[in-house]
């Protein structure tokens, strides 16, 4: 059959963008549809924008701990509007890049929605269009309760990279990495946070030293950790929201951040026109990101795999480099690292302590774990701690999985991911000279 493109992308993010750019590559006719900026919730309304905000926010530390270091009368004053000014030309500079490398690669650029009519046929705005191969890459969409009275006067992660005013009270519902963050960064330029939380502690999944450093981290920065306790309601008042909580007394915020999760952004595109399934809302695919339409396939977020982007751009090319390079290849799920941008940030990749137990038994795991006063707060005087922590398989010697709990943790463990996917062992840590004085030589040095 005659068919407009070679390849269709429905998603104009990380995974879509990298699968386009590399079948055009390939020789392939490509066209992608993309309603919003071009990037993907990571360029626009994640990743960039959140990690700028961070830096944003650590610069009231850094006036209280120059002083510390020698500097005398180091203050400043944060304007939320020429943060957000910034923030909005640098996420625009992003999406003309994007553009021009997309275009420049020979992918045709469709600024508008698109949904599946068939598993060949697209329909683009007024116009429809056939495709071989369709891959869906519309990454994933925050989620409120809506059950909850009052929860429409929340906002979501996509809200607060755009609010005019800053709050000056927030609260935050939810412990997961958006939730965290958050909290973290709204503190540090200067808003009183409130954080809500269902359980017993933050961020479950990740290692259990590392949970206590973030929980300990947050509570002695000012955070208010608000443990087991659920939103009842929220009213609208004149001068901001009432919430009324579980247990406590009822608190009086400027607004509300539900961070509770993320779900994938396929309501509406037309899934069940083609006869592609889903389980629990995500696109159903196998290792080759194939859905069960044989000529349609998906990556990144709304498969609901691993939700980071490197993940996504990892997904798209391998897709293209099997559909159209000749080369099948598939993207392991293991060995993934990854950061929260928290304080303390958090780095992490392999086997929590406790995931390693589980898989060996608690006879065949050792853990090597430091914690210190990094250097830095010598002088700045702050009780701050670094954690760093190996978790190792006992016969193989073989190290599972490396945990960093400080600052530059993400830059620290990208390192050493390599490491691990190398199969690294305990003794080729021990025998790496350190690099002296770092935060890093901690890790050749666990004894």
């Amino acid at each position: 059959m005659g068919f407009d493109y070679d390849l269709f992308v429905i998603g104009g993010g990380s995974g879509g963008l990298a699968a386009s750019k590399r079948a055009a590559a390939h020789g392939a006719k490509v066209a992608l549809a993309e309603e919003d900026l071009i990037g993907g919730t990571c360029v626009i309304r994640g990743c960039i924008p959140k990690k700028l905000m961070v830096y944003a926010s650590h610069f009231s530390d850094y006036y209280e701990d120059a002083v510390g270091y020698g500097w005398e009368g180091v203050t400043g004053q944060f304007h939320w509007s020429r943060l957000i000014a910034a923030k909005d030309k640098e996420i625009q500079r992003l999406n003309d890049l994007h553009t021009h490398w997309l275009t420049g690669a020979g992918v045709t650029l469709l600024s508008q929605r698109a949904t599946l009519l068939d598993n060949h046929t697209v329909q683009v705005g007024e116009t429809q269009v056939t495709a071989a191969k369709v891959l869906i890459a519309v990454g994933g969409i925050p989620v409120r309760p809506l059950a909850i009275p009052g929860m429409e006067y929340t906002l979501t992660s996509n809200e607060m990279f755009h609010l005019p005013v800053q709050p000056r009270r927030l609260a935050v519902l939810g412990a997961g990495y958006i939730a965290v963050e958050f909290a973290g960064i709204m503190h540090g330029l200067g808003t009183e946070v409130t954080q809500i939380i269902r359980g017993d502690n933050l961020l479950r999944g990740f290692d259990d030293d590392l949970r206590a450093m973030v929980r300990d981290g947050m509570e002695q920065h000012g955070i208010n950790l608000r443990f087991t306790t659920l939103i009842e309601k929220i009213e609208k008042k004149d001068d901001g929201l009432v919430i009324t909580l579980s247990q406590g007394d009822p608190i009086e915020v400027d607004a509300v951040l539900c961070a509770i999760g993320r779900v994938p952004h396929v309501e509406g595109l037309g899934l069940e026109n083609a006869g592609v399934e889903t389980v629990l809302g995500a696109v159903k695919v196998d290792e080759y990101s194939r859905t069960t339409q044989a000529n349609i396939f998906a990556v990144g977020d709304c498969t609901n795999r691993i939700n980071l982007t490197p993940m996504a751009v990892a997904e798209g090319r391998a897709f293209a480099d099997t559909e159209f390079g000749n080369h099948p290849r598939t993207i392991s799920q293991e060995l993934v690292p990854t950061a929260v941008f928290s304080q303390p940030e958090l780095g992490t990749v392999g086997l929590t302590e406790t995931e390693a137990m589980i898989k060996y038994g608690p006879e065949a795991v050792r853990c090597f774990r430091a914690k210190f006063r990094p250097l830095y707060h010598t002088l700045s005087g702050r009780a701050e701690k670094t954690l760093v922590k190996l978790v190792v398989h006992s016969p193989s010697d073989k190290v599972l999985g490396a945990h960093m709990a400080g600052p530059s943790a993400a830059e620290v463990i990208q390192g050493i991911a390599i490491a691990l996917n190398m199969g690294a062992t305990k003794k080729d840590f021990d025998t790496t000279i350190g690099i002296h004085p770092s935060v890093a030589e901690e890790f050749v040095t666990l004894r």
